[in-house]
């Protein structure tokens, strides 16, 4: 792929990264990122994404936006009060780059179609706030054999990792899912959403900013994958730390023994 002259000069901070240079711009300009959430994280994540030159983005959420929402979820203005949250994150990201081509899904990701939809990006986001759907992306994402680049915050605190338990070298299971970590939804009432609990907001835009880097140091295959750690970062006392993931032998999804089937098929 011949980058054009506006190309080089956009991404020309890129370009004369080593990591990247010319040839990892045009992969990433190939490159097609699907993002579940355009709220606190999904917001920056596909702002960033979208100015990196990632060729497709798409973006599912089932939500419109609320004056609620502008306190955190930079994607969206005012003006936007009412509108699908896909389109106003579209509309954001192509004002920043007209060249990307934006996907707004504008539905409720459910089991039913959620692997075939996977397989059609290279890699996959969640930005979602409730264990339901991070349980779903997970499945789909391991079924689809889609590397899965996953955030979560809540007040002053976020959490990032990236689970490809799929990736098996040599038929070795080395890599975690999402089970591993968190076998089972938590009790209801101990995890509140960020609409119960309260949120800082420039809290997303730290670990959406974090979840961009990651996807795009997946695609471009360069520094040290998440997979297999945690970034856990505290807010308040502004410290990050890592902890160590190991996949758990009795995952119900990755395991020897597995339980959980592909997503929508029983």
């Amino acid at each position: 792929m011949t980058l054009t002259d506006a190309q080089l000069e956009r991404y020309a901070r890129h370009i004369i990264l080593r990591e990247v240079g010319g040839t990892g711009q045009a992969k990433l300009l190939k490159s097609k990122v699907l993002v579940i959430g355009a709220g606190g994280l999904g917001s920056p994540l596909i702002l960033y994404l979208a100015a990196a030159g990632v060729g497709t983005i798409g973006v599912i959420d089932h939500d419109a936006v609320s004056l609620s929402n502008l306190q955190r979820q930079i994607a969206h203005r005012a003006q936007d009060i009412g509108a699908p949250k896909v389109e106003s994150a579209a509309r954001a990201a192509a004002a920043i780059n007209p060249d990307v081509n934006i996907v707004p899904i504008d539905k409720r990701l459910v089991a039913d179609g959620a692997v075939a939809l996977f397989r059609e990006y290279d890699l996959i986001c969640d930005g979602t706030d409730n264990f339901q759907t991070r349980f779903l992306v997970n499945d789909a994402a391991f079924f689809a054999q889609r590397p899965l680049v996953s955030a979560a915050v809540g007040q002053f605190d976020g959490q990032l990792s990236t689970f490809k338990a799929f990736d098996r070298p040599r038929g070795e299971r080395i890599h975690p899912c999402y089970r591993c970590l968190y076998p089972e939804p938590p009790p209801e009432g101990t995890a509140p959403s960020c609409t119960e609990a309260g949120i800082l907001g420039a809290l997303t835009g730290v670990m959406g900013s974090l979840q961009a880097l990651e996807a795009l140091k997946e695609l471009l295959g360069i520094g040290e994958s998440l997979a297999g750690r945690l970034l856990i970062y505290d807010g308040l006392d502004s410290r990050f730390r890592t902890v160590n993931l190991r996949p758990d032998p009795a995952c119900a999804l990755c395991g020897p023994n597995p339980k959980i089937g592909v997503p929508g098929k029983g």
